[in-house]
């Protein structure tokens, strides 16, 4: 039963990290003023903290970088994307990339269904084509023995 609390609480966290992220494209607010504001506000109710916490803070230390991975498999230019197709590509480049913990299926699957909740129609099949084509360049397949 605690691996069901686990996920949800992942799957709460993820939804406020496209929104932090979001709101820092928009003003850049510090990371520390952003986990305050969505602490208080009630974002980051039932949701992992340390999980939110770590992926926020490892995604506005390395966007440049984040962006320079995914940049490479775009059909048009990372300025063209939209706000919210630009946050999730870097919060999924960012958890493929430096969360191991987490399968790649899962990774691609929950910011896909996070696409279909904030995205533009039809923008869950891009992120989805994004994500499964870097996954296999940013991390192994686990190999099942």
């Amino acid at each position: 039963m605690s691996a069901k609390l686990d996920v949800r609480g992942r799957r709460k966290a993820r939804r406020a990290l496209v929104q932090a992220l979001y709101q820092w494209q928009m003003n850049e607010a510090s990371a520390a003023h952003l986990v305050a504001e969505f602490s208080t506000g009630g974002a980051l109710k039932g949701a992992d903290r340390p999980f939110f916490n770590q992926v926020l803070e490892t995604a506005l230390a390395r966007t440049e970088e984040l962006d320079g991975l995914f940049e490479s498999v775009l059909d048009r230019a990372r300025e063209r994307l939209d706000g919210v197709e630009l946050a999730i590509l870097r919060l999924g480049v960012c958890e493929l990339l430096c969360r191991e913990d987490v399968p790649i299926p899962v990774v691609i699957d929950e910011y896909v269904e996070l696409a279909k909740l904030f995205g533009a129609q039809d923008s869950h099949k891009y992120i989805n084509g994004v994500l499964d084509k870097l996954a296999p360049q940013l991390r192994r397949p686990a190999v099942e023995s």
